[in-house]
């Protein structure tokens, strides 16, 4: 087994796995619109036509109805399985078993199943119901696939939430973010959970690459599944939070530096939303390496030493050649926990620090004795009243009376785990 320390700092990949390239699509679900520039203009009339032309074209023939489908379910969900199981396997022939590893997979499994009463009443929402759409195909690369959370109500465009799932640059995936996904439709808001190739199937800039063009195809074609193009807010967490940074940044630069075109625009994110982000990867290396994920590793991921400047957002922001644009970003809104042990909530301060030096709308907001899963996993599961959610719902349907008119009267949100497993998982979580 190689042990970690064998692995070369350029390396890249290995080939594509041959089953990425067989996921399972619907080619009734990628039909095209035009640019955001057309897909902009929502107005009654347009929106409902929208809607029938994409009730019609996503609709499925009988026999591939819902109640006769169940194997295909069972395939669909088989097949992502083997996915990710692979990569899994494929990511642990790099990184040798150790001790530390050892431990910490021990400690993965055991917050699992305290958390899985949770987990399966999740799963068994997103595979069954009909409000969700999953695996629509984005791009062309392996895992250009995003999932769908759509309110029942179709009154009128929701707002928009296209959301970049973490998991350590290594699991992340889509389903990850079912639970926001649920949670947010509840309240109108339509969510957009947008997968990516992870190392070793991929490296960073495929990453950024892949998230920008998820977020393109969010901006372009949500209006086919009744949302609302000018109303999207752009949100990650952990590595997900530096991916969908990273990307924006990216974007500001074609856009306001190099006056380069492309398929979605800055200024079509109403807001950024980054929850437990590392922003400054230079700060970060010697963390992570303590952390487990290796130093060998980390700079695999991340295409060598020399790359760390140019994908860390608050490095990028501070160049002469961005600094001046800065002020253009969308209102950056950086939550942390301060006992976040996976990533330090320094790692949100600092960054907000910059953005406020540059003229930028940045807000930071600490959740004091938050550890980096209890905001987005424990808190939820919990059910009641969640202050990232409430702060969440609040910015989004800022400005609409009527929606927050409904919020007031929601329902408390369902338990959907008891206290003292989540005071278990809390203590035996690896993150």
């Amino acid at each position: 087994m190689t042990s970690s320390s064998e692995i070369p700092t350029d390396f890249r990949r290995p080939s594509l796995p041959e089953e990425t390239t067989k996921m399972e699509t619907d080619p009734l679900l990628t039909s095209r619109v035009p640019s955001y520039d057309s897909a902009s203009a929502v107005g009654t009339g347009n929106y409902q036509r929208r809607r029938r032309l994409a009730a019609k074209s996503t609709s499925l023939p009988a026999s591939f109805s819902r109640s006769q489908s169940f194997s295909r379910e069972i395939g669909h969900a088989a097949a992502e399985t083997y996915l990710i199981t692979r990569l899994t396997f494929t990511l642990l022939r790099y990184l040798g078993v150790g001790y530390r590893w050892i431990t910490r997979l021990i400690a993965l499994g055991c917050y699992a199943m305290l958390l899985m009463p949770g987990f399966l009443q999740v799963a068994y929402y997103y595979y069954t119901s009909s409000q969700v759409r999953r695996s629509v195909v984005y791009g062309d690369q392996p895992r250009n696939r995003l999932d769908l959370y759509l309110p029942k109500r179709s009154d009128k465009p929701k707002p928009v939430v296209a959301f970049v799932t973490g998991g350590a640059w290594i699991i992340g995936y889509k389903a990850w973010g079912s639970l926001l996904g649920k949670q947010l439709a509840e309240r109108d808001i339509l969510v957009a959970c947008i997968d990516y190739r992870n190392f070793p199937q991929g490296t960073i800039s495929d990453m950024v690459r892949d998230a920008s063009e998820g977020i393109s195809f969010v901006c372009n074609h949500i209006a086919e599944y009744g949302g609302d193009p000018n109303k999207i807010y752009l949100m990650g967490q952990s590595a997900g939070a530096h991916i969908s940074a990273c990307a924006l940044v990216e974007q500001a630069i074609k856009e306001f530096g190099e006056g380069e075109k492309s398929s979605w625009s800055v200024s079509q994110m109403k807001a950024y939303f980054g929850l437990s982000g590392g922003y400054n990867l230079c700060k970060l290396v010697d963390h992570f390496h303590g952390r487990g994920l290796y130093r060998s590793i980390f700079l695999s991921i991340m295409e060598g030493e020399e790359s760390l400047k140019k994908y860390s957002p608050e490095i990028m922001i501070q160049e002469p050649r961005i600094r001046n644009y800065v002020s253009l970003l969308p209102p950056m809104i950086l939550f942390h926990g301060t006992t976040d042990y996976s990533i330090p909530s320094d790692a949100s301060c600092t960054f907000a620090d910059a953005l406020q030096r540059l003229g930028a709308q940045a807000e930071l907001v600490l959740f004091e004795g938050k550890t980096h899963t209890d905001l987005f996993l424990q808190d939820p599961l919990r059910g009641g009243k969640d202050e990232l959610f409430d702060r969440l719902v609040d910015v989004i349907h800022a400005g609409d009376a009527e929606a927050l008119a409904e919020d007031a009267k929601a329902s408390p949100r369902r338990r959907l785990v008891p206290e003292i497993l989540l005071q278990l998982a809390r203590k035996v979580s690896p993150f």
